[in-house]
Parts: C-alpha cells; sequence; structure tokens
C-alpha cells in the first residue's frame, strides 16, 4: 500500500488532527531564533513557503511527494549508468530533450511515440495557446 493511498484511507478527523498538529510544530519552529546563517536561511525559506508547505494535507489530489519527479528521472540515471555516460554533448542534451517530450505527453496520456510526433509536428503543440 503506498502512503497516499494509506492517507486516503485515514478518517477526515485523523487528518484534521495529523494537519493541525503539524501546522502547530510548524509555527514552534518557525517561533526559535536560529544563530547560524543556515538556520536563519531556512527558517526564512519556510516563512516563504508556509502557506504551500502542507496543501498535500488539504488537498487530497496532490501528492505527498516528489516521486513522480525522480522516477521521471530514473530513466535517464538506469540509461548513464548502463551505457557509462554519454560521448558527447549532442547525445546528452538529445536524450534529455525526447525524454521530457515523452514525460510531458505520458502526464496527458499519450504514448512515447504520439508524444515524439506532437512534438515535431509544428501545427500541434503540447502546450495551448489561450
Amino acid at each position: 500500500m503506498t502512503t497516499f493511498q494509506k492517507r486516503i484511507d485515514l478518517a477526515q478527523s485523523t487528518r484534521y488532527q495529523y494537519r493541525c498538529r503539524l501546522y502547530r510544530d510548524l509555527k514552534a519552529v518557525l517561533a526559535l531564533s536560529p544563530i547560524q546563517a543556515d538556520g536563519i536561511r531556512l527558517q526564512n525559506r519556510y516563512r516563504k513557503l508556509q502557506e504551500n508547505l502542507f496543501l498535500f494535507l488539504d488537498d487530497s489530489t496532490i501528492p505527498p511527494t516528489n516521486n513522480a519527479s525522480e522516477q521521471a528521472l530514473r530513466w535517464s540515471v538506469i540509461f548513464r549508468k548502463v551505457t557509462n555516460g554519454f560521448r558527447s554533448e549532442w547525445g546528452r542534451d538529445l536524450f534529455a530533450a525526447v525524454r521530457s517530450v515523452v514525460n510531458t505527453g505520458r502526464r496527458q496520456g499519450l504514448s512515447a511515440f504520439e508524444s515524439i510526433l506532437a512534438a515535431l509536428n509544428p501545427l500541434e503543440s503540447f502546450f495551448p495557446l489561450s
């Protein structure tokens, strides 16, 4: 069972209690007075992000992790390990561009082939003009 599924299976009241505790803990951490530069920088960063830090708790459609991004990168890591890297910069750049197109298409329900065709078609775009 995935973390996402476990979260959905929790009772609404339990999720509310978890959410309240996290916001309370965040407020306590932001009230601290760090003395090291890294601590001050981190605290300032979280102050700016605090409104969006726990959005996944308020909206069940938002995943709590960035696993989708990490999984999208996994193909590149495997390819690099199997082939001992790229022999040229253009090969590296081409691979990155193709992976980007395929991953974008996948998120929109397209196959790899359909994604590449759409990217090469000057009349079609992943990003409709509005």
